[in-house]
């Protein structure tokens, strides 16, 4: 056992925290980049940087992060409503984050900027607005969201379109409908906006070359009521959901019993407890979920992604708890997420050697080296990505209803029971069962439903951005 740790420890790079500032510059350089890979290395940097921020309670950091996720996001047609609305609670009107002139001169000059989609026409049809194009759109063309304008009491509905105008730019009209502009609002995106001084129901399909954009005038206090709670819960339609798949790996159980905590609590029993709350939650939006275990039973760590991908999951979710020695058990709390990556810091590999202890000596190290050579970069990708929402939904969640909630941050980690899952796969450590404090809130039963509660949130924010 021991032999295998050493080796393990030499196989693993560490890789130190970064400063704020230093975070900042980093993402601050990604989004000078032209290429669409750099734009997600500054979308997850600034996500970072806006995690850091709730913690630290820094007002200018979180303002900067804020303006770059927008910014980023944008770029990359991910819906970044929820950040732009809390933006303009900061500041009394909001304005899209500008590039600044003499490295967007450069940037021109570098790259020929064009639209892969052109507009054709814009007419209304059995109440519809409808928008042709030259060539058939596709999802990841369109972002949608929604602002609110709390000085001119004005609701504004924004579609951003990969695609440009042959034409200048038009304002259309609709009875009942306060304002309609269609514009170029940058030279890749055409943007929709309609302005109206009472909520209206926005419904929108894309079929083939057509965009159909409907607006409901009246809307009943019962829709509008459900509406409003699917917001507020980051909630999408069903339709979305019925085909994705989720698999809960609740950690450890049988002869393996994980942590042992404070009060003697076991990490296997509280784990298991909040996975099997997250699957009822899931399970009533929609979504097609499955547990690798429902009841105390060992199951080998290679099994656990193996089961998953057998049954073609969109995503797995593995669900554990943290410990540290007596010595630090009453000062170190909070929680983390984790995904797979092939650099590490020395902080994640505490933490993986003891959730990797289990299944360790059937491990072969080399086997392991070489497999970690061949993780999919989309997966990492999409995997931080999961993280930072799954992070962010829990603390948002828990912070409504619990004091001291801690967030110990979003970490790369040479997890195993991560390796070989085909789809975005996240390690959630959902707080140390070796602090008193903690331990305690982790077995009672109506925190681990508003930490269930919120893991949902995130998986729901996570499929309407991706």
């Amino acid at each position: 056992m021991l032999r295998s740790f050493v080796l393990l420890c030499l196989l693993l790079v560490t890789l130190y925290g970064q400063t704020n500032s230093e975070l900042l510059k980093r993402a601050q350089n990604y989004a000078k980049s032209s290429t669409k890979t750099n734009q997600f290395r500054a979308y997850n940097d600034y996500k970072n940087l806006y995690l850091r921020a709730l913690m630290d309670n820094d007002i200018k950091l979180k303002k900067s992060a804020l303006e770059g996720i927008v910014e980023s996001g944008t770029r990359l047609h991910i819906d970044v409503s929820q950040y732009a609305r809390e933006l303009i609670q900061m500041q009394s009107s909001y304005t899209p984050p500008k590039h600044r002139v003499p490295k967007q001169r450069v940037e021109k000059k570098r790259v020929k900027i064009r639209s892969s989609h052109k507009l054709k026409a814009v007419r209304w049809k059995d109440g519809r607005l409808v928008l042709k194009f030259d060539k058939k759109l596709k999802n990841n063309q369109i972002n949608y969201f929604t602002l609110y304008d709390k000085k001119n009491k004005t609701h504004k509905y924004v579609f951003d379109i990969h695609a440009s105008m042959l034409t200048k730019s038009q304002t259309l009209r609709k009875s009942g409908i306060d304002r309609i502009k269609l514009a170029q609002y940058n030279p890749n995106t055409l943007r929709l906006v309609i302005e109206n001084s009472k909520k209206l129901g926005i419904h929108f399909k894309r079929d083939g070359q057509r965009l159909y954009v409907r607006m409901d005038q009246q809307v009943s206090s019962r829709d509008n009521s459900v509406a409003l709670k699917k917001v507020k819960s980051h909630k999408q339609k069903v339709l979305y959901h019925k085909n994705k798949v989720i698999v809960i790996d609740a950690g450890h159980g049988g002869k393996d019993p994980g942590a042992l905590g404070y009060r003697r609590y076991r990490e296997k029993v509280v784990v298991l407890q909040i996975a099997k709350k997250l699957k009822k939650i899931l399970k009533s939006r929609g979504y097609k979920v499955y547990m690798t275990r429902d009841r105390d039973v060992f199951i080998k760590l290679r099994n656990r992604t193996k089961f998953a991908n057998d049954r073609n999951a969109d995503l797995f979710i593995s669900i554990h708890a943290n410990a540290v020695s007596k010595k630090d058990a009453k000062d170190v709390h909070g929680i983390e997420c984790y995904f797979l990556s092939t650099s590490r810091s020395g902080r994640a590999k505490k933490v993986a050697a003891m959730e990797n202890s289990a299944d360790l000596e059937d491990m072969d190290f080399y086997g392991k080296q070489c497999f970690l050579n061949t993780i999919n970069s989309h997966n990492i990708i999409a995997a931080n990505k999961l993280a930072i929402d799954l992070q962010r939904g829990a603390l948002s969640m828990l912070k409504k209803h619990y004091k001291y909630v801690k967030d110990a941050g979003v970490r790369e980690g040479p997890f195993w029971v991560l390796v070989g899952a085909q789809m975005p796969a996240v390690l959630v450590e959902v707080g140390f069962i070796t602090h008193p404090m903690e331990a305690k809130r982790l077995a009672n039963s109506k925190y681990q439903q508003t930490m269930a509660q919120g893991l949902a949130n995130g998986i729901e924010r996570y499929f309407i951005n991706n």
